[in-house]
Formats: structure tokens, sequence, C-alpha cells
């Protein structure tokens, strides 16, 4: 799982099995964002985190306000929501409109054949092979 910033750039990075659903893995990836400063310790809360139906549960909702995070995950997926009329969009927030950019991340690091196949048969060598994808994408993004 991973973590951008309002740029699509990566700031946060968190790998396990295939197994755990992702609401159990939202709080270790959380957890994971580093973004340092000119002065001081890194700051490790964003203010506020767009996430997809599949983070939709009230644990990590609680989770993300007990931290000092407003959360905005898609409402789709809740019991109690009626869903949309045929061809109407879906009322999430304005912040939820920003959820492209985690996705063009995770185009971006698509291109890499070997992340997108997961030859790797351990974790951290796989996880090894993601941070060197990111930083040869964000070499690429300072040179341009």
């Amino acid at each position: 799982m991973i973590v951008v910033d309002g740029n699509g750039v990566p700031i946060g990075l968190h790998m396990d099995s295939a197994q755990p659903h992702e609401r159990t893995l939202a709080e270790p990836t959380v957890q994971s964002i580093r973004v340092l400063r000119r002065r001081g310790r890194p700051t490790t809360r964003p203010k506020a985190l767009v996430a997809d139906k599949a983070y939709d549960s009230a644990e990590v909702r609680r989770t993300l306000r007990r931290r000092g995070i407003t959360p905005t995950i898609s409402p789709i997926g809740r019991p109690n929501r009626t869903y949309p009329k045929r061809g109407h969009p879906i009322r999430a927030g304005t912040r939820y409109r920003q959820h492209w950019k985690v996705e063009r991340c995770f185009g971006w690091m698509d291109n890499c054949r070997r992340l997108v196949v997961r030859y790797d048969c351990h974790l951290h060598i796989y996880r090894a092979f993601c941070l060197v994808a990111i930083i040869l994408w964000c070499i690429d993004r300072i040179l341009k």
C-alpha cells in the first residue's frame, strides 16, 4: 500500500502478504509516512487522507481521527447508503476528486514490469524493488 502527497509523489509505503484486508493495513501504512522538514522531526501526520471504499469502516475512520487526520472515504459500499441512479455522479466530497493522483502513481509504478508481474517470492525483495522504482521515478521528475 502506498500513500502519496498532493502532487502524486509517494511519501509512505507499507507491504504485507496478499492475505490481509486493506482495512487492517491502513494503520501501518499511515504510520509509514515521513515527510522531512527544514528543522526538527519529520512530519508523520497529514491533514487529510483520501481513500476508496475498501477502507470504508468505522475502525479506520476512528483511527485516523484519533491521529488528527480528516478521512475522506468513498461512501459506496456502506449498507445504509442509497446508490445513485444510473448516470448520476457519486457524491463523496470535494477531496475525493483528488483520488486520481494515487491511481496515477500506481500507473507510473506499473511501468516496471517486475513490480506488475511480481516475480519475487520474498516480501523484502519486492519492497526493495518498489523503493528503487520510486527513487528512479522521483529522480526522473527532478531532472525534467
